[in-house]
């Protein structure tokens, strides 16, 4: 017999099912499914409104990012003094050079010719402390950026700066942009008024230039110094291997080797061409004559005459020792040889150092470096600094930021405690 169910079970249909009972805070509205099951339904949920939390992230919000925009921006348009730019632009360059400076060969490098390094050291010469001081000297800087410091503190100098701040302050009022590869410069000044930024400009340009012009003199100098001393080196050579010659033609009492050689050489050549004619005329008498015919005997005593002459002029000139000296020619002729050579050596290269020494002369005289000023300092017609849009709108991406990743920290640190 089957049971029926109770009037408990109908009445309460979730429980008939197995099912839990509702969440606290949630009504239960039973409902059947296709299949004549009972499911739970939630209620709608309730319009969303403000929380604790909400109201809070939004002040902090206001207060780290609109708060702080605010001021920045009221301090921008309304304090903020209104700054004039000027822009100048040049490049080293050199004098090209002509075949005077090919014919030196390595004078060039004595010189200092290239330039590559040049733009190098002007770049640096602009940022360095030197020139802030000598364009402070001109135009004392220090008070002209004071005079708004009541005021406009955040760009203006503090008025005790002292030339270390005033060097550390020159970056702000001084840009300078250098492109290593093709050498060019440009420099950007800012002032408070229009005059002042051209004046500033036109300062740099002029100190440059004369940096530009130290530069090329004291290559010029160190050119006639290293001139001047291999010139006074060849010179003491020459004068030695001079010395070292006069001094074998007293020793020896003979004012020209080669001349003496060539005598002594003539007679060996005349009794060679004696002893020629006579092997020609023993030829001829050999096919016409008769082997007995005297003629043939007295040609072949000559020709062995001349022979034996030929013979005792090769031993005396290789033997017979100079009066004097104790040496003989053969000797003689190779310490003259090489003294030859060594003069003739420290001729060519005092005649290269003369030659080295005029051309440093005359590169002294003209300017081998210049400074090419392609952009001449402007005067600007409006003021265009501080560009306020640009650093609100930088101030707001980083308050911004800044804001969103303190809330991410928080609510991360939250959610772990």
């Amino acid at each position: 017999m089957t049971a029926q169910p109770s009037s408990e079970t109908a009445v309460n249909p979730v429980a008939a099912q197995g099912l839990r009972g509702p969440k606290p805070g949630f009504s239960v509205t039973p409902r059947q499914n296709d299949k004549g099951g009972i499911v739970e339904v939630r209620p709608m949920a309730k319009p969303a409104h403000m929380q604790k939390r909400h109201r809070a992230l939004l002040w902090s919000f206001f207060v780290c990012v609109i708060v702080p925009l605010i001021a920045v921006a009221s301090y921008l348009w309304v304090i903020a003094e209104d700054r004039y730019s000027s822009t100048a632009a040049f490049t080293v360059r050199q004098e090209e050079g002509g075949s005077a400076t090919d014919l030196l060969g390595g004078l060039a490098q004595f010189a200092g010719t290239s330039t590559s390094g040049d733009s190098d050291v002007l770049y640096e010469f602009i940022r360095s402390q030197t020139l802030v001081s000598l364009i402070d000297q001109k135009l004392d800087l220090r008070s002209y950026y004071a005079t708004h410091w009541n005021t406009d503190p955040v760009f203006a100098l503090w008025p005790d700066a002292s030339i270390e701040d005033l060097h550390w302050f020159w970056e702000r009022i001084v840009k300078v942009s250098y492109d290593q590869s093709t050498g060019l410069i440009e420099v950007q000044t800012f002032a408070y008024d229009v005059a002042m930024a051209q004046i500033i400009a036109s300062e740099i340009v002029a100190e440059s230039q004369r940096m530009v012009n130290a530069l090329s003199h004291a290559a010029q100098r160190d050119a006639i110094r290293y001139a001047e001393a291999d010139l006074e080196l060849t010179q003491a050579r020459l004068k030695k291997t001079r010395q070292a010659v006069t001094e074998f033609r007293t020793r020896t009492q003979i004012i020209d080797l080669g001349a003496d050689i060539q005598g002594r050489m003539g007679v060996m050549n005349t009794l060679q061409q004696q002893l020629a004619t006579e092997l020609v005329t023993f030829d001829e008498l050999t096919k016409s004559a008769r082997s007995t015919d005297p003629r043939l005997a007295q040609s072949l005593r000559r020709i062995q005459v001349i022979r034996d002459r030929i013979a005792e002029e090769r031993r005396e000139f290789a033997t017979t020792e100079v009066l004097e000296t104790g040496e003989d020619y053969p000797t003689l002729i190779s310490e003259f040889e090489g003294l030859n050579v060594e003069r003739e050596f420290a001729e060519t290269a005092y005649n290269a150092a003369l030659a080295a020494l005029d051309g440093a002369k005359a590169n002294a005289l003209r300017q081998s470096r210049y400074l090419a000023t392609y952009i001449v300092p402007t005067k600007a017609e409006e003021s265009e600094y501080p560009r306020r849009f640009i650093i609100v709108g930088l101030v707001a991406l980083f308050l911004s930021l800044s804001w969103g990743i303190l809330v991410l920290v928080y609510y991360s640190l939250r959610d772990r405690a």
